[in-house]
C-alpha cells in the first residue's frame, strides 16, 4: 500500500472526528485492543524501560511495528491516536515528511539501504506504548522513524509531555520530480532568516556565535541536555518588532503540538521570564549555504540545522530543559506516591 493511501483510509475528517470524541488514553486503548497477542507484545514496553528513552531520527532498526504490520483497521485507531497527539499543523509536517521517503527513494535510485537490507520506506514507521494506558495513571507512547520522533507521556486523558521531539526534511526544497518545490519546514527557515536579517551589526554580534554552522544540531538523540552557550542575543536586547519575529519563530515550533500542550509549555516560558529567551546563530546569513539557530530560555531548547547536501536538509529539535520524557512529573509523582 502507497503512503498517499493510508491518510486516503484515515482521511482528516474521519482522525479529527474520533480525536474529538475521545480522550488520548481511550485512543491509545482503541489502538492497542485492534492488535494480536503477538502484535501487541511488540508494542508495550514498561514507562521505566531503557527502551522509552531510546529515541533517534536517523534511518536505523528500531523497535515497535510500523504500517507493514497493520491491517486496515489497525493503521485507521494508530493514526487517530497520533492525530489527537498532535496539532493540524504538526500532523500536516508529520505527513509530508513521510512522503518524502518517496522522494528520497527516487532521487537515490533505490540505492540507500538500512543495515537490514531495506531501503527508503514511508511505510517503516514506528508505534510503541509504554504502560497500558487503560489502566496506568502515567503511560506513554512514541512514533518514530526517518525524521522524525515523538515522545509523548499521557495521563488523565491529556499529554503532559511531548519532548524530546525532531523533525527533519530531507530535500529541504525539492528540485525536481512532481513534488518540485515543496518544502514541509518552510517557515522554520524563513522567519528564522527574517529574525537574524533584522538584526543590527551590534546585535548580530552578540547573535552570531560561528562564521560556519555545525554539520548537525548539537544535542543530536541525547537522552538529557542543557543550555547551550553561547545563548546568543537576549529578548531585552530587541526591539519591538524583533520581540514579535522571536516570538513569532518561537510558536512555529510550538503549534506542532496539540493546543493544550503547546499553551502549557508557552506557560512556562512565560513563567520562566520571556527577557530570558535568546536566539543564536551560526553560518550564511542567506539561503543556500549552511545555517544554523537555536532559541532557548531556562526552560526549552530549540535548534534548527540546515548544512548537509549542500544546505538543502533540514533538522530541528525541540527539548524541555527540565521535563523531556516527563521525567520531572513522573519524578514528582513516585516521590509523593512513596510519602505514606
Amino acid at each position: 500500500m502507497k503512503l498517499k493511501s493510508i491518510f486516503l483510509l484515515v482521511g482528516c475528517n474521519l482522525v479529527v472526528a474520533i480525536a474529538s470524541a475521545q480522550g488520548l488514553n481511550a485512543l491509545a486503548t482503541d489502538f492497542l485492543n485492534t492488535l494480536d497477542p503477538e502484535l501487541k507484545s511488540k508494542t508495550i514496553f514498561t514507562l521505566d524501560s531503557e527502551e522509552r528513552l531510546n529515541f533517534n531520527f536517523i534511518p536505523i532498526i528500531r523497535k515497535g511495528p510500523t504500517f507493514h504490520d497493520f491491517n486496515d483497521e489497525q493503521k485507521q485507531a494508530a493514526m487517530a491516536l497520533l492525530r489527537a497527539s498532535l496539532s493540524a499543523e504538526g500532523f500536516r509536517k508529520t505527513k509530508e515528511i513521510i512522503a518524502l521517503e518517496n522522494v528520497l527513494l527516487e532521487l537515490e535510485g533505490g540505492n540507500f539501504k538500512m543495515p537490514d537490507g531495506s531501503g527508503r520506506d514511508a511505510l517503516n514507521y514506528h508505534f510503541c506504548v509504554f504502560n497500558d494506558p487503560a489502566t496506568e495513571q502515567f503511560w506513554g507512547w512514541r512514533f518514530e522513524g526517518h525524521h522524525i520522533s515523538f515522545n509523548f507521556v499521557g495521563s488523565s486523558g491529556k499529554i503532559v509531555s511531548s519532548t524530546p521531539s525532531f523533525l527533519g526534511s530531507n530535500p529541504a526544497i525539492v528540485r525536481e520530480g512532481k513534488q518540485k518545490g515543496k518544502e514541509v519546514l518552510k517557515m522554520e527557515s524563513e522567519l528564522g532568516f527574517a529574525m537574524v536579517n533584522s538584526l543590527s551589526k551590534e546585535q548580530l554580534g552578540k547573535a552570531l556565535f560561528s562564521e560556519e554552522a555545525p554539520r548537525e544540531i548539537f544535542t543530536t538523540n541525547k537522552q538529557e541536555v542543557t543550555n547551550l552557550d553561547p545563548l546568543g542575543i537576549s529578548y531585552a536586547d530587541l526591539n519591538m518588532d524583533q520581540k514579535k519575529a522571536l516570538e513569532k519563530l518561537l510558536m512555529v515550533y510550538l503549534d506542532n503540538y496539540e493546543s493544550r500542550f503547546s499553551n502549557s509549555l508557552l506557560d512556562k516560558i512565560n513563567a520562566s521570564g520571556m527577557e530570558n529567551l535568546s536566539f543564536a546563530w551560526a553560518g550564511s546569513l542567506t539561503p543556500g549555504k549552511g545555517h544554523y539557530y537555536r532559541i532557548q530560555s531556562p526552560e526549552i531548547l530549540i535548534e534548527y540545522d540546515n548544512t548537509q547536501n549542500n544546505a538543502n536538509h533540514v533538522h530541528t529539535a525541540v527539548r524541555d530543559l527540565k521535563n523531556d520524557f516527563g521525567r520531572n512529573l513522573l519524578k514528582e509523582h513516585y516521590s509523593e506516591s512513596h510519602k505514606n
